[in-house]
């Protein structure tokens, strides 16, 4: 991820894999920049990911689940909404589908409410402004 010096989400950098015997492989050469001003990701409960949540001080519960309230979505960081895996910890499918669902409700409610707010700059978040660093 890429952010500006304000905490904006800028892009998103990608790289091809191999799948081998050993596991993924990243491909050289293969790396991609896509310009984001939003990025969903679906991280589930073993995750690869937990660097982003140490970079933007998510609070966690007491099984390492991001904190984030049931039916709000909403996490200790303005404009970072968990549901399903990584909210619950490792459960049904159903669940993930039903909380994804409502984290979805729920980041649409806020951006509509961010569009809709009288200042004419976009919320900024200091949490964000490290995510230049987490592109390697």
């Amino acid at each position: 991820l890429i952010g500006d010096d304000e905490g904006n989400v800028k892009a998103l950098v990608t790289q091809d894999v191999e799948i081998t015997d050993n596991g993924p492989k990243a491909i050289e050469g293969s790396e991609r920049e896509w310009p984001a001003d939003l990025v969903v990701l679906s991280m589930g409960f073993v995750s690869p990911e937990d660097y982003i949540i140490n970079e933007l001080s998510l609070d966690v519960d007491q099984r390492n689940n991001i904190h984030a309230v049931h039916g709000d979505y909403r996490t200790s960081v303005e404009g970072v909404f968990a549901g399903g895996d990584c909210r619950r910890g490792q459960s049904l499918v159903v669940w993930a589908i039903h909380e994804g669902r409502g984290v979805a409700d729920a980041t649409n409610a806020y951006l509509l409410q961010k569009r809709d707010d009288e200042s004419p700059d976009p919320a900024k978040n200091s949490a964000f402004a490290n995510l230049s660093s987490l592109s390697a």
